[in-house]
């Protein structure tokens, strides 16, 4: 069986990464599944918080650790892959890189200027997060960098682009 391919969306929370994700998924010729830590969180995926207690950190670190494993279970299945992350910490992009070394990872920054990143989290996000995330960007090596302030469609068009161009030189 064939190893799915997986296209990485790195970037602050209100950077735009969702709506790049479902751009990316209508107008690439493969079908590709879109996977997210968000859809595990928002579908109740996790310990049921009865309170603060000491052990949270550790349930939050074992939460990611299985995210990043199954990143690479999925693609290992055959699933070609749009994935959607803040990689908050070097380890984590450590982790992720030493999973999927065998999967030829294309790796996208997606960049917004903090003001379009302050205005997109006074809806339904932490106001102070995306500041807050910036640093992802210091933890990854990417071989695309995108800036979700210009249109989505041609962020979108210039991402498949560059991975239609990387597949071309691939043996």
């Amino acid at each position: 069986m064939q190893h799915g391919r997986i296209i990485f969306l790195n970037g602050t929370s209100s950077s735009g990464k969702s709506t790049l994700a479902k751009a990316l998924r209508e107008i690439l010729p493969e079908p590709f599944c879109y996977y997210a830590s968000d859809q595990l969180a928002d579908a109740g995926f996790g310990v049921l918080k009865r309170g603060m207690h000491h052990g949270m950190r550790g349930e939050r670190n074992r939460f990611f650790d299985g995210f990043h494993r199954s990143i690479a279970a999925f693609a290992e299945a055959g699933n070609d892959l749009i994935v959607e992350h803040i990689v908050e910490e070097k380890s984590w992009s450590d982790e992720i890189r030493k999973l999927t070394a065998h999967l030829g990872v294309f790796w996208i920054g997606v960049h917004a200027p903090i003001e379009d990143l302050e205005r997109r989290e006074r809806g339904d996000r932490t106001i102070g997060e995306a500041r807050f995330h910036l640093k992802t960007h210091a933890h990854c090596n990417y071989d695309l960098e995108v800036d979700t302030h210009e249109p989505t469609d041609q962020v979108a068009a210039r991402i498949a682009d560059a991975w239609r161009q990387r597949r071309a030189f691939k043996p």
